[in-house]
């Protein structure tokens, strides 16, 4: 009978010497899998960005890749209608009998679509031009018609001396300054 405790003279063969060795192949090439794809998602070009407005962006391995784009400033240009299709009011606020009709010939002649002239609330010291949303261009390129300065031209509010501007998308207020700078004939 064997000793147990004797040294066995021909060990059995051990197929567990070479598992740290299976193990650490295994994790060596799934590291560099990984390396791999992990540089594939930090060097994949992205869109195309030129200029000095370009932003720079930095990955850090390990996180969500997030590109922030520069801040751009978007300049919408909005057609002009033809004179002929914007609709001019003229209000007479001079105090001059006729002077809105005169002003409203003019513009008329000048190839504006014009509606029947009023009267405003009340009379002003010099001549504006107010515009609708959208008309501000009409609205100067009318005060070009009329001689008056680019600062005549103001945005419609309430505060403009008429009562309503009905369908109109410009209303002319005729002050003095522009009444006396034409011929008055009739009114208002």
């Amino acid at each position: 009978m064997d000793d147990p405790s004797a040294p066995d003279p021909h060990p059995p063969e051990r197929s567990g010497s070479s598992v740290p060795f299976d193990r650490a192949a295994i994790l060596l090439g799934l590291f560099i899998i990984a390396v791999v794809l992990l540089l594939g998602q930090i060097h994949t070009p992205g869109p195309a960005t030129s200029g000095a407005g370009a932003a720079p962006t930095t990955t850090v391995p390990g996180t969500p890749r997030t590109t922030v784009p520069a801040a751009t400033t978007t300049t919408t240009t909005v057609p002009t209608k033809p004179k002929a299709n914007v609709p001019v009011l003229v209000a007479n606020a001079s105090g001059v009998a006729g002077a809105a009709a005169t002003i409203t010939n003019e513009l008329q002649v000048a190839g504006w679509t014009v509606q029947a002239p009023i009267n405003a609330t009340a009379n002003v010291a010099t001549s504006s031009v107010y515009y609708v949303a959208g008309q501000k261009a009409a609205a100067a390129a009318v005060a070009a018609t009329l001689h008056l300065p680019a600062s005549a031209v103001l945005p419609y509010t309430t505060a403009a001396p008429v009562s309503t501007i009905g369908t109109a998308e410009v209303l002319v207020v005729v002050a003095p300054d522009l009444a006396s700078s034409s011929t008055t004939t009739t009114a208002p």
